[in-house]
């Protein structure tokens, strides 16, 4: 059975080409590169991309890192790209437009976007104080036209453990004016986060959150998406949807969260890429408390096309494994489409 998959969450390729280091540096969440004498092919995520891609560029899959750079330069980015995204199979891509390059996708994979609140706020030029509120309000509006949803990363920004209540109008105005003094740098106070989430909010669209491991900006330990129980509860009678992104390693605390909120769904995009073989263990604890329609796909893809096909391999690959599991056990009767685009369609309306 072929899972059909919407991509709900992820970003473009670069098209250019690429050497060693700043090909291991797209395929680690690491700001660093390795110390001397190491590679990031030495990990899950490294011997993932020689079993799975190396095929699709028509080299065996024991082909050695040198061997797979020189067939990527040989055949250019462009047709790199081309190659890995028609492979990974997809329906339709959800791309984060606040991050990253653009995505050049399949001509029968639609592109929609996600557009990040925080870009908006970036984007604003000429706002006073005390017309910041609204200026953002009719910026938001304006860039989700067309958009399939919104994304926060107040994780990066601040963390999960922010207020759950909307902040006073006088806050804002407050807040926007240390902002603007300070020249409109890098957007973390907590007040004025809130604020752009809760403008999400009122848009009305599914509503997303980086939450779990990502590169070393975030710290992690206020990344449990547990922290955003107060939110949710202030949320539940809203009508939008709060996607939970990655969630890795706190996918079974996701789990949780989608079972208790009927308006939480979850995904464990990126983790799949860099647990790699172990992709299929992560998969079953996230469904060990999750409602099969709230899992959702994503790869989160970012830099690299590998990075695009091996989310939709590994993840297909650890579906398939994990209800094959239950199905021989004699756990299931019947292994339905539990998920893919079917879900992905309705809550995102698409």
């Amino acid at each position: 059975m072929r899972v059909r998959l919407i991509d709900h969450h992820c970003h473009g390729a670069v098209n250019g080409d690429l050497d060693r280091a700043g090909f291991e540096a797209l395929a680690t969440e690491s700001d660093r590169p390795p110390p001397p004498g190491c590679s990031m092919f030495d990990s899950q995520l490294g011997f993932a991309i020689r079993r799975w891609c190396a095929p699709v560029l028509e080299l065996s899959a024991d082909a050695s890192p040198e061997d797979y750079l020189a067939r990527r330069r040989e055949l250019g980015s462009t047709e790199v790209n081309a190659r890995l995204l028609r492979a990974a199979d997809v329906d339709v891509f959800l791309v984060d437009s606040g991050f990253g390059p653009r995505l050049a996708a399949p001509a029968d994979s639609p592109v929609r976007e996600i557009v990040r609140l925080e870009s908006v706020a970036d984007s604003l030029s000429g706002v006073t104080a005390a017309g910041f509120a609204e200026a953002y309000g009719k910026a938001l509006e304006l860039a989700t036209v067309d958009a399939a949803g919104v994304k926060s990363i107040v994780a990066y920004r601040y963390g999960l453990d922010f207020e759950a209540a909307p902040p006073s109008r006088r806050s804002v105005t407050m807040a926007a004016g240390r902002w603007l003094r300070g020249g409109q740098g890098r957007l973390d106070d907590p007040v004025l986060l809130r604020h752009l989430i809760w403008a999400g909010v009122d848009r009305g669209l599914p509503l997303q959150f980086h939450t779990g491991f990502g590169d070393p900006d975030l710290d992690l330990a206020r990344c449990d998406p547990l922290l955003l129980t107060d939110f949710l509860r202030a949320t539940r009678d809203r009508d939008i949807s709060v996607m939970l992104l990655h969630c890795y390693p706190f996918h079974r605390h996701a789990g949780y969260l989608a079972q208790a909120f009927p308006h939480v769904y979850v995904d464990v995009g990126l983790a799949v890429n860099h647990v790699g073989a172990r992709a299929a263990a992560v998969l079953a604890e996230s469904l060990e408390l999750t409602p099969f329609h709230k899992l959702l796909y994503s790869s989160d893809a970012y830099g690299l096309a590998e990075l695009h096909h091996l989310g939709a391999v590994l993840f297909r690959r650890a579906f398939t494994e994990v209800t094959g599991e239950w199905w021989s056990a004699g756990d299931v009767t019947r292994v339905a489409e539990m998920v893919g685009s079917g879900n992905a369609r309705r809550v995102y309306r698409l």
